[in-house]
Order: structure tokens, then sequence, then C-alpha cells
């Protein structure tokens, strides 16, 4: 009985942290890299900023925003389903997306 107990735990564990999964985003060179990714609903995405210049991934729907990165720091956000394009709000040129289905 003590041996089934663990194998429900453990299969229990094991489907909830194949859940989620965490993604990265480097920016680098006044860009995102990658500039387009595909997640599932409730991922995390964590950007790094690699650059001198400070930088934000900030959604354009508001789902969610990084705030000010300064080089070397990283900000992690979950994300929700649909389909999300940012930018940085200091550099609008640079762009990315992020697709959750």
């Amino acid at each position: 009985m003590r041996q089934l107990g663990i194998a429900a735990i453990v299969a229990v564990l094991g489907s909830t942290a194949a859940l989620a999964a965490d993604h990265s985003v480097e920016i680098k060179g006044m860009k995102f890299s990658p500039a387009s990714l595909s997640v599932a609903p409730g991922d995390t995405v964590t950007f790094t900023n690699m650059d001198g210049a400070p930088h934000t991934a900030t959604a354009d729907d508001s789902s969610f925003d990084t705030g000010r990165l300064n080089k070397g720091q990283s900000a992690t956000v979950t994300v929700e389903a649909g389909e999300h394009t940012y930018k940085c709000v200091f550099h609008p040129s640079m762009k990315g997306s992020v697709s959750a289905e």
C-alpha cells in the first residue's frame, strides 16, 4: 500500500511539472531573440537583457510587462492564451510576439 501511495504522488508531481514550461528570450543587438515564440497557455517566458541600454518587453494588450530591464537583468512573465505582440517601450521599433495556444 505504501508503494502505491508514493507512485501516486510521483505521478501527480510529474504531471504538474509537465504542465508549465519556461522559455527564454534574449534581448541583444536591439532585438528580441527569438522574435516569435509559440508556447502553451500558462507557460512562462524569461526575458534577459544583454544590451547596455535599458529595455522592456511590454505586451500591446497589457497582458504582461517586464518593466525596465538593465544590462544583465531578467524578468519572467506568465503567458495567457492568445496571440500577444510586444515591444520595448524605450525602443518601439523592437518588436516580438508570443503565441499561446
